[in-house]
């Protein structure tokens, strides 16, 4: 794969910043490999954007749920062929959408959600995703319904580990992208259960020569390494700590930030405290792991969100350690 160039030139950031027209963007997408669609097209798949098609909301928009040709991924009537995943953006969210499709546009990797399309209209910027049918990860862990069944202590590591994959193949030489906001909610599930990392609003080139990249803050309280969060310096290891805030939740059960208890502090305590695993581990998946297996993820997401980045491992060395504890999983 040729190096990877994912974010526009200073010019075309400047474009995408000052103008509201279709033609402009339009020529800054005219070498995209993407399908387009016409705001039209987008109505048809969605019912006009039926409030029922909604599935879900982030900081930029609206998720519709809609249809497309199986084959030609030309948009269809609602309720046949191939389900996609269609994401609004505000109009002043030009920035994003723009640096989204140019990231995403080009990653090809099994853990990572699959961009289709976009849709430029004078008011209207959308993204055409694969859907994936399992929602988000956090909806699993903490949203209790029948609708969302515990997820399995197998479950769990093998979803770990799918997130690591994904950041493993971001930040490798060919690649050489920081993600910058990873967590639970861009976490996607497809219907084998397999984790497929999305949002990839502040996605950045990772450092050429240097380790550090000077760059505004972007992400999420509770996910960002303290050290990008006072320094605006951000490393391959800044998106590690953010895994190792997701694996806690996954191990734990707990939300990031909760009842102003900090998920990070709160872990690193039990380190000084007597307590068997059990005690810290969510209750839904009690007698499904070993105390050994337990400790091992446990210890590498407090590895993961160490205070110094220099000592945690990367991506890499997470993925190695989440395979073996999969093998080790009856």
């Amino acid at each position: 794969m040729k190096r990877f160039v994912a974010f526009l030139t200073k010019s075309a950031k400047k474009e995408a910043k000052t103008a509201r027209n279709s033609g402009v963007l339009e020529a800054i997408l005219k070498s995209s490999k993407l399908k387009s669609y016409t705001f039209k097209d987008l109505s048809v798949a969605t019912r006009n954007f039926h409030p029922d098609s909604v599935i879900g909301e982030g900081g930029f928009g609206r998720v519709y749920k809609g249809w497309v040709d199986g084959n030609t991924f030309a948009a269809a009537k609602w309720g046949t062929s191939l389900v996609i995943a269609i994401k609004s953006y505000k109009i002043q969210g030009d920035k994003e959408w723009l640096k989204e499709i140019n990231s995403v546009g080009e990653l090809c990797h099994p853990n990572i959600v699959k961009l289709i399309g976009y849709c430029i209209d004078k008011k209207y910027r959308l993204l055409v995703y694969e859907y994936m049918p399992q929602g988000s990860l956090d909806t699993h862990l903490f949203r209790k319904d029948s609708d969302f069944q515990p997820l399995s202590w197998k479950l769990r590591i093998s979803i770990a580990l799918g997130a690591a994959r994904a950041l493993a193949y971001l930040h490798s030489p060919e690649t050489n992208v920081i993600h910058r906001d990873v967590k639970t909610s861009h976490l996607l599930i497809d219907s084998k259960y397999n984790a497929k990392l999305s949002g990839f609003e502040y996605a950045r080139a990772g450092p050429i020569d240097e380790t550090l990249v000077t760059t505004s803050v972007k992400g999420t309280m509770g996910y960002l390494d303290p050290e990008y969060y006072f320094s605006a310096q951000v490393t391959m290891k800044s998106d590690v700590y953010s895994f190792g805030v997701v694996l806690l939740e996954i191990l734990t059960g707990r939300k990031p930030i909760e009842k102003n208890r900090n998920l990070v502090s709160w872990a690193k305590s039990r380190l000084f405290e007597e307590h068997v695993m059990s005690d810290i581990m969510d209750a839904d998946i009690k007698g499904q792991y070993t105390e050994g297996a337990a400790k091992e993820a446990f210890s590498l997401a407090l590895k993961c969100t160490s205070q110094d980045s220099k000592s945690r491992p990367d991506a890499k060395q997470v993925v190695e350690e989440l395979e073996q504890l999969l093998a080790s999983v009856n």
